[in-house]
């Protein structure tokens, strides 16, 4: 079993951030993105992976390479930027054959890993939501098998949106859904999409079973962000020794990096503070601030803050990307 991990995305959503940080590396819960998701398929006996990358891909491999030295890790270049399948379909060489795990890189799910790896046959995940129509999108039967997928309809028929994990059992009829696909020209919303693969095998005859995900974290834009980062803030957040810290009030539940310096301010809920952090005055709350920042004199409130990023002033709710310097008094 390989994983495959597409992290190749420029994440116009999150921007200004994602100009200097690919979005699989912001900083939630004292973690990443990308760290949670290896994180746990790690921990279900995944041992390879492939990472599809190319906007800031070199972050991306350094990171991996540092952070993650026990896998076994593949890199593949996406150079353009054509859609989900097209960068699935560059890892044939890689696959060779071999079942895998498809998860996309900003988003993080909660499953039973272990049950989906143990599953015989080709697998997707789902899950009710709102708004079907910006989502791939399953029909199913009474017993879980999918009858038809279809990409971001315009009327679903359905509520259960694929959730971007994928397990194919059968790598080689999927990688010729691909080809055939890209080279008619099988374009969704402007992309070469997974969800049409998908639909290839249904029509050669692939049974796809689905499962049902608990909980699905977002990693898309600053405000799933951070309703993912409070979440994932009960789930992974570790008791913080607020005497370290003189004249502040910590309000759980909170990460506050290594060699932070915090005084005479409030910290917290549901807050993540980077590495190196100084903060002084100031109250943060609902918010994530990236690593070697200077906050002075500030509220901040349901925002995002940049690595590098100095400042002082007022209130405010602010999305602020790195090596920024602004004073608002």
């Amino acid at each position: 079993m390989k994983a495959i991990i597409p992290v190749a995305g420029t994440g116009t959503k999150l921007r200004p951030h994602s100009y200097t940080q690919p979005k699989a590396l912001i900083p939630l819960a004292d973690k990443t993105v990308l760290s949670i998701i290896i994180d746990q398929l790690q921990q279900a006996g995944v041992d390879e992976f492939i990472f599809i990358i190319g906007y800031l891909g070199d972050k991306i491999y350094h990171y991996v390479k540092d952070k993650h030295s026990d896998i076994v890790a593949h890199f593949v270049g996406q150079e353009d930027r054509k859609g989900v399948g097209h960068a699935i379909s560059l890892t044939k060489d890689v696959v060779k054959g071999d079942e895998v795990l498809i998860t996309l890189g900003d988003t993080i799910c909660e499953y039973d890993v272990s049950e989906v790896l143990r599953s015989e046959g080709s697998m997707i995940g789902v899950r009710k939501v709102d708004n079907p129509k910006d989502f791939g999108v399953a029909e199913i039967d009474e017993n879980g098998i999918i009858e038809s997928v279809i990409e971001k309809p315009n009327i679903p028929k359905s509520n259960l949106a694929m959730v971007g994990i994928y397990k194919i059992v059968e790598t080689d009829i999927l990688f010729d859904c691909l080809e055939k696909n890209i080279g008619e020209g099988l374009l969704a919303h402007g992309e070469f999409s997974i969800t049409d693969a998908i639909k290839c095998m249904l029509d050669k005859g692939v049974a796809f079973h689905s499962f049902k995900v608990d909980n699905w974290f977002d990693a898309g834009n600053k405000e799933t962000l951070l309703r993912s980062n409070a979440t994932l803030l009960k789930k992974f957040g570790a008791e913080v020794n607020s005497d370290l810290y003189p004249n502040t009030v910590i309000i759980p539940p909170v990460s506050i990096g290594k060699g932070c310096h915090i005084e005479n301010s409030i910290v917290g809920p549901n807050v993540t503070l980077g590495e190196c952090t100084s903060m002084t005055q100031s109250i943060v709350k609902n918010s994530i601030v990236g690593a070697y920042s200077n906050l002075f004199d500030i509220v901040l409130e349901d925002s995002l803050i940049g690595s590098d990023t100095s400042l002082k002033g007022e209130s405010r709710s602010l999305n602020i990307g790195d090596n920024t310097s602004i004073d608002l008094g």
